[in-house]
């Protein structure tokens, strides 16, 4: 963080598309926004709006979050929404977003720091049954545990101000746990990845997997960067033990 300035809020973004970052000339069609004060941990000041994309929304993206081209026909140019999207986030606030790398693909932020708490609930929660965003909401109790959670506000799912909600709340159970700075600095590295999704020790936590296999795949593999992150992570904790 910066030392001289200290952030206030952490803005927690999330965006519909018209697909994914593999995806050409995806585009965002809906912003979600909500914000955690870093002092109380208060939720507020939520804001969402449509966007109209220059292209039709393929089927398969409307399956997911139910937004058709007529939803947006009328809607604002992306471009003219980023103001009102970024409005009352300072230079050193934080973006947070759950798999952030996602956000980031549709605006970098313009230089703030960010926090994944995706990433973060990862290494502050390695044995949660998932980690996606529905299924640590559930898994926290964050409905009960959170007098103020509003069961209307985070539904449906996979829209941009629900998912955002959620997020937020997810966010600050992690804030009861790690600082701000400490999940800034979880969120810069690869996703730390504790059970293998794949192969013959598909299921095995990689920290039993044989170590032969977790250099195979630190060293010759062509896995993702998040899969030899943890390879590589989990062979070095055997050095060092």
């Amino acid at each position: 963080m910066n030392d001289l300035i200290t952030p206030k809020i952490a803005r927690v973004i999330d965006y519909e598309t018209t697909g994914t970052q593999d995806d050409e000339n995806a585009e965002v069609i809906e912003f979600g926004r909500i914000d955690v004060d870093l002092d109380t941990l208060d939720i507020r000041n939520p804001w969402t709006s449509l966007a109209k994309p220059s292209h039709p929304i393929p089927p398969v993206t409307m399956a997911v979050h139910h937004i058709t081209d007529d939803d947006v026909r009328d809607a604002p140019a992306r471009g003219d929404l980023w103001a009102p999207f970024f409005d009352g986030c300072g230079q050193e606030d934080i973006l947070a977003a759950h798999n952030a790398k996602f956000e980031q693909h549709f605006h970098h932020g313009n230089g703030r720091q960010w926090i994944c708490t995706y990433k973060s609930a990862l290494v502050v929660w390695p044995d949660a049954p998932s980690h996606g965003n529905q299924a640590l909401r559930y898994w926290l109790d964050v409905d009960r545990a959170h007098q103020d959670f509003d069961k209307e506000r985070a539904d449906p799912p996979h829209r941009a101000l629900p998912d955002a909600y959620v997020t937020a709340h997810i966010l600050v159970e992690l804030l009861k746990v790690k600082t701000a700075s400490e999940l800034v600095e979880i969120s810069k590295y690869p996703a730390l990845l504790n059970t293998l999704r794949f192969g013959k020790h598909r299921g095995m936590k990689y920290a039993d997997a044989p170590a032969d296999y977790l250099q195979w795949i630190r060293d010759k593999s062509d896995m993702d960067e998040d899969t030899k992150f943890s390879a590589k992570y989990w062979l070095k904790q055997r050095v060092s033990a």
